[in-house]
């Protein structure tokens, strides 16, 4: 389970004077920048060699999560990349400089659908454009159609030594460009065909109605109902049926094609897997090493109970400063909640910072007694609950080039029961958020006065980190399902309900006094800052990420929303919070700060109600009342106000790059990190390097 930024605005913190360029490539609605890596330098050659190793096993999952995204994305992607790169025509005009931006926004999004809205993107160039862009590129350099769709001469045009002539050539070039041009422009041009990655509108069928690569022929009733007769509720340790599958209708009979060497994603698991042997064997302990060989059990057997046991391996591993994320993990991309997204991190361990989240870890049992909760939603004995901040060395398939701030782990409910979790506030990644958007001028903007604004730089980066350390490190951990419930019982609202729970847990314990007992914040009146961006945030500022006559769609925005709507709902009466007009612009006014701590309370004790016996319809209607809808007037507002500012609401990342350093005998004496790959030349070079896949799966 992961958090994703906030980050429409900034919170301030003491610059830093280190000399870094941090900005990288800006376009359409993102802005790509680097992130360091402190303290990789000081690692032993031990360690360095395992970051490296792990950070290879990363990148060769690349394709895995194109594919999963949208069966036709390889096939796009590559042909784009093709023009891209040989396409012997003009490079100036508006048709290019629309491909160009196209292609970029693909990059980011890992397909044709938008990372966030899972909207599918509208081309600015013309058809025209894309048909005679393919026939200026050489036969050698287009991509093979899957076999069956392959024209007879199609091997032959991409050895050109064995044609006849220049014009047989040409001739084989055009016909290959044209079916090439006929299978991509109904997938790039028809705005009703695959509309939408994910699906979440009430009363559709979500399985039928979204283009991700998890189901084939079958249908949402359909897919419901093979999964729950696979649930035993007697079963207190039950494994994530469906995590690493694909289910397909063939002949009539539903059927699971798994994820793993020997079946589907087969070529990219054996690279993964191949890099992952290299690691355990400069895994810096047995147990790390025993963590390694289960994960490659498992990519090798499928097996999702072979899984669960890596998984409580990895979440019993304390010692290990190197650490990894590295396979179908997180079920956003479904909208059933039940498939994986194939991801990636490798970090290691921030040791200074981690004394906060050790502190938080500590007293984990004490959070856990003092949540506003029903006692038979408690954990009366909370397990195994570590957090830590790590500093991120490489980020791939779902988590890039946009990642998550904060991460715990397992997903499993019985496994975090019995054996905990573990948490991860990703903190390079938000000193990049922070120093590329200083001076942006949006809580200027959009904050209703000075007293916000210095709020937000005399707190902001403190509390917005120990929101995440909180979300992490205890609200995912927080709670228990009661005996019995199907942790699948909440199906497309799961993950919104999920992220609300953690959130309003980190929200209501940010105004505890005991954080200011603890030394982890100044004094009494810091949770204020961070309460103001939050509701801001799902209220007003978020709304920049949609567009004009849109809903919101995906679940962390949802859940902002729903707890900030819930809220002002709630204490519209007594004025706790409310919207205000000033100069014909809405802003935010927080009148009763302790009020709202109560309401929060009160709504994170009904969520977890909900979530604890799985309670849908609730589910459904919290979700649908509060989380989707958009005011199109205050709409209209937010964005023509953001868009003076001239900001970007997306972030995205260029990865550094590791370089081993050989001797005489090449052997590997240093691994050494540089910064000076750019946006376009590292998905050239990733697509060139770590190609794993057919074109169609």
């Amino acid at each position: 389970m992961s958090i994703v930024l906030l980050g429409l605005g900034c919170n301030s913190k003491q610059a830093d004077t280190e000399n870094f360029n941090y900005k990288v490539d800006r376009f359409a609605d993102v802005e790509i920048i680097r992130y360091q890596v402190p303290g990789f330098e000081y690692l032993s050659l031990r360690q360095k060699k395992l970051v490296y190793y792990l950070s290879e096993a990363a990148l060769w999952g690349r394709d895995i999560i194109y594919d999963q995204n949208y069966r036709h994305n390889l096939l796009i992607r590559q042909c784009l990349e093709a023009i891209y790169q040989h396409a012997g025509i003009s490079r100036q005009g508006e048709d290019w400089q629309a491909f160009e931006i196209y292609l970029k926004r693909l990059w980011v999004a890992n397909g044709i659908h938008h990372h966030y809205s899972s909207d599918k993107f509208a081309p600015g160039f013309s058809k025209e454009f894309i048909v005679k862009a393919l026939k200026a590129v050489p036969a050698d350099k287009l991509p093979c159609l899957p076999l069956g769709q392959q024209t007879p001469d199609q091997n032959q045009a991409q050895t050109p030594e064995h044609t006849e002539s220049q014009a047989q050539l040409a001739s084989q070039n055009k016909q290959l460009a044209d079916e090439l041009a006929a299978r991509l422009l109904p997938l790039l041009f028809d705005a009703g065909l695959d509309a939408k990655r994910v699906n979440q509108a009430q009363g559709e069928d979500l399985v039928l109605s979204s283009a991700c690569n998890f189901y084939r022929d079958v249908t949402q009733k359909e897919a419901e109902a093979f999964y729950e007769a696979l649930n035993n509720p007697d079963d207190t340790s039950p494994v994530s049926y469906g995590l690493n599958s694909r289910l397909v209708k063939e002949e009539g009979q539903l059927r699971e094609k798994i994820w793993k060497i020997g079946g589907l994603y087969s070529t990219a698991l054996e690279n993964i897997v191949h890099w992952l042997e290299l690691a355990k064997e400069v895994a810096e302990n047995d147990r790390q090493k025993d963590i390694i060989q289960s994960l490659i059990d498992y990519y090798h057997s499928g097996d999702l109970k072979t899984f669960d046991q890596y998984s409580i391996l990895w979440v019993q591993d304390l010692q290990s400063q190197v650490d990894f994320v590295n396979g179908f993990i997180e079920s956003y991309g479904d909208p059933l909640g039940i498939k994986g997204s194939w991801e990636a991190i490798v970090n290691f361990k921030n040791e200074e910072a981690s004394k906060r989240t050790q502190i938080i870890s500590d007293n984990a049992q004490w959070f856990e007694d003092h949540a506003p909760i029903n006692d038979a939603f408690r954990k009366k004995q909370v397990k195994g609950v570590s957090a830590k901040v790590i500093t991120n060395a490489i980020m791939a398939g779902d988590a890039y080039p946009t990642t998550a701030i904060g991460i715990n782990l397992p997903n499993a409910n019985w496994i975090r029961r019995d054996y905990g979790s573990k948490s991860v506030t990703i903190e390079n990644i938000t000193e990049a958020y922070f120093k590329s958007s200083q001076g942006s001028g949006f809580n200027e903007e959009f904050m209703w006065s000075n007293a916000e604004i210095e709020a937000s730089a005399r707190y902001g980066f403190v509390t917005g980190n120990l929101h995440t350390d909180l979300h992490e490190c205890l609200g995912h951990g927080s709670g228990q399902l009661l005996p019995g419930v199907d942790p699948n019982a909440l199906r497309s609202y799961g993950s919104v309900m999920e992220e609300a729970r953690a959130d309003l847990f980190a929200l209501y314990f940010l105004a505890d006094p005991k954080l200011v007992e603890l030394g982890l914040v100044p004094d009494a009146e810091a949770y204020k800052a961070e309460y103001y961006e939050y509701m801001m945030n799902g209220l007003l500022s978020q709304l920049t990420r949609i567009e004009p006559g849109g809903q919101i769609e995906e679940s962390h925005m949802r859940n902002r929303a729903l707890i900030a709507r819930w809220l002002l709902d709630r204490g519209s009466r007594d004025k706790v919070m409310e919207l205000k007009k000033r100069h014909n612009k809405t802003y935010l006014l927080i009148n009763d700060y302790e009020a709202l701590r109560q309401l929060t309370g009160q709504l994170l004790a009904e969520v977890q109600r909900i979530k604890s016996e799985g309670d849908y319809p609730a589910a459904q209607t919290m979700v649908e009342n509060y989380a989707v809808q958009v005011d199109p007037q205050l709409h209209q507002e937010i964005l023509d106000r953001y868009a003076k500012l001239n900001l970007s609401p997306y972030k995205g990342f260029v990865n550094p790059i590791y370089k081993p350093v050989y001797n005489n005998n090449n052997e590997i004496v240093d691994i050494t990190v540089h910064y000076d790959e750019n946006y376009v030349e590292q998905h050239l070079r990733y697509s060139k390097d770590y190609a794993a896949l057919p074109l169609e799966n």
